[in-house]
């Protein structure tokens, strides 16, 4: 059987900051985002099963990204704890903002492998991690590619 590569779309807002970047995006700003999801897999041919003909349910890929991305990143600063923003970090959290730790400077590149750390091991067996996109804007997005990695 063939295999079939699935996307879902997820949106989130969140803002950031770029640690020691030569321009304006080293401030805290906000961005609506856009994740693409692709998985890869053979679609399921046990003919007792509900989920006959589908790679995975699109209600059951939700329910991933949901748990393991959206749930942390959405409506948060995210921010580099292991630079000064740190203090940034904890003066929001004080105050009662939802804050996202992490040790990367959370550029669109950084942010989709986490994403793609936090999404492949919680697929069923036989779905793989394909492909991720994150638009940081309309305009302006970067991407992952699962085979990327096999490549090197």
């Amino acid at each position: 059987m063939e295999k079939i590569r699935l996307t879902k779309d997820f949106y989130f807002q969140a803002g950031h900051a770029l640690f020691g970047h030569d321009g304006v995006c080293k401030n805290l700003h906000g961005h609506n985002y856009k994740l693409s999801v692709t998985v890869v897999g053979h679609p399921i041919t046990d003919r007792s099963s509900p989920k006959l003909g589908m790679v995975i349910d699109f209600s059951e890929l939700k329910e991933i990204v949901v748990k393991h991305v959206i749930t942390y990143f959405d409506h948060c600063t995210i921010l580099n704890v292991s630079t000064d923003h740190e203090k940034i970090a904890k003066l929001l959290e004080e105050q009662g903002h939802k804050v996202m730790k992490v040790d990367y400077n959370p550029t669109c590149e950084m942010m989709l492998i986490d994403f793609s750390l936090r999404i492949k091991d919680n697929l069923p067996s036989k779905v793989f991690l394909h492909s991720l996109t994150l638009y940081e804007t309309r305009d302006s997005y970067a991407y992952w590619i699962n085979e990327d990695i096999r490549a090197q």
